[in-house]
């Protein structure tokens, strides 16, 4: 009986053992708890969002998804360098020297000031932009009115980067989850009373759905601000007192955090005219599409939470000189993410009725009937695609902890242009083989860029990579 037991036993003692561990599955959880909740709240939000789209018109939830994902590209490129303030923190933890953090943050928020003025600048062109993309005439008309409010908020992200990574990259993220709770709390009250002019407000329709993610960013940011600016947080890590502008440190976020907002950027813009692609077929296809990538979002937005925590972790241990605990925190998150995908994909093909029936509920049964029909197809393909993301989430995100952000922006530029938007743009514009084609572009170019990144990992480059500075420099 015994030697029956045995590897069942062998099992427990190894769940165990990594469980307890530093930076094993218990560590890692708490540090990715709140900000699995907080990315997991902001995709609640834009699921609900395109809900209620849904239920307003056809045209509205066609328009939500590809305005949404162009405007959320161009705050990525920012975002994604502001946002990497959370690297340096983390570093300068692990490195014990917290009087370095909030010289670093303001750096972060000096940078977000100029992308917000890029961002804000292009609501001056809606309607160039759109009738470029090809769009029907009444959707190109929702796409504007969307974009306005969207790129003039934009600026709220992109701080909200900086400031964010205070906390992030000293393990310290419910203070973000807190702050995301709220401002989704009040962006689904504000489209519930706005897109249908509930309780005697305007019926804005899709504009009330722009405004409200205006008020609700606006308010994360707000609260973040006053948490970081306290008189402890001050006195230990100089949040107020470090203010001036640090052309060494300026540049060391330029030289680490564009790399990885030029990598953000091509991701999301690959993902986008992938989606815009698939709009060329038609407003059905592309409607089932966006409830499809809607749905693959209540997977990956957890995930990008999980892939912050991994940065984070990385970040400490490299920045305390011991790449050995980096390895133990990606192999222990890397178990974690592939575990929840993987149900998630299995619960996508076995009750994909249960994903698609907010979207139908209030919608007319005549009109959404073909978009469920092709919906349903497309949440096949998402199941293998959260698998795969799993792999290059993780293992990018341990790459980004160290500072390797260059080999992953050249990754993203190659793998997306030649395994996702030059097949896809054959597939459609050239051999019209339809949607279920375009779908297997997609799954390929995340798997690719999971191989790729595991390759880089067990390469063991990164684990001599720094992006603070040494103690001499200073």
């Amino acid at each position: 009986m015994q030697e029956i037991n045995l590897p069942l036993y062998n099992i427990k003692s190894s769940f165990s053992q990594r469980w307890r561990q530093r930076n094993g599955y218990l560590q890692v959880l708490k540090v990715a708890f709140p900000l699995i909740l907080s990315t997991g709240s902001w995709s609640v939000q834009q699921f609900i969002d395109r809900m209620f789209l849904s239920w307003y018109s056809p045209d509205a939830l066609a328009a939500a998804l590809p305005t949404g994902m162009l405007c959320f590209t161009l705050i990525s490129l920012f975002m994604g360098t502001s946002g990497y303030v959370s690297t340096f923190v983390a570093q300068y933890i692990g490195a014990s020297r917290p009087e370095r953090v909030g010289p670093a943050m303001w750096q972060g928020i000096y940078f977000s000031v100029l992308g917000g003025l890029l961002i804000a600048f292009t609501a001056l062109f809606p309607k160039t932009i759109f009738s470029l993309i090809g769009h029907s005439p009444e959707v190109q008309i929702l796409e504007s009115e969307y974009w306005v409010y969207l790129t003039l908020g934009g600026i709220f992200p992109v701080a909200q980067g900086a400031v964010a990574g205070f906390f992030s990259g000293r393990g310290k993220t419910y203070p973000i989850m807190w702050s995301t709770f709220a401002a989704t709390a009040v962006n689904i009250v504000l489209n519930y009373l706005l897109i249908f002019g509930n309780l005697g407000m305007p019926e804005m329709g899709i504009s009330g759905a722009g405004l409200s993610t205006f008020i609700s960013g606006m308010l994360n940011f707000l609260i973040l601000s006053i948490l970081v600016f306290s008189k402890e947080n001050n006195s230990k890590y100089k949040t107020r007192t470090g203010w001036k502008y640090d052309p060494a440190l300026f540049k060391r976020l330029i030289r680490y955090g564009l790399p990885n907002g030029i990598q953000f950027f091509l991701d999301i813009a690959a993902f986008s005219l992938f989606i815009l692609l698939i709009g060329r077929l038609g407003a059905t296809e592309l409607a089932a599409a966006s409830i499809a990538f809607n749905v693959s979002m209540l997977a990956f937005m957890p995930m990008i939470g999980l892939g912050i925590t991994v940065s984070i972790l990385v970040g400490q241990s490299l920045g305390a000189n011991e790449p050995g605990q980096a390895k133990i925190a990606t192999s222990s998150a890397l178990q974690i993410s592939f575990t929840y995908m993987t149900i998630l994909a299995m619960l996508y093909l076995l009750i994909p009725n249960l994903f698609i029936y907010p979207f139908s509920a209030k919608a007319d049964p005549i009109e959404f009937e073909s978009i469920k029909s092709t919906a349903l197809v497309s949440l096949r393909f998402i199941a293998l695609w959260s698998i795969f993301d799993s792999l290059a989430i993780i293992f990018s995100s341990a790459l980004k902890g160290a500072g390797d952000t260059a080999f992953i922006m050249l990754t993203i530029c190659l793998t997306g242009l030649m395994v996702l938007i030059a097949p896809t743009f054959l597939i459609i514009e050239i051999f019209h083989l339809g949607l279920n084609v375009a779908w297997i572009s997609g799954v390929a170019y995340v798997l690719c860029l999971g191989i790729v990144y595991y390759l880089r990992f067990k390469g063991g480059k990164w684990q001599s990579m720094r992006v603070i500075e040494s103690r001499q420099a200073t």
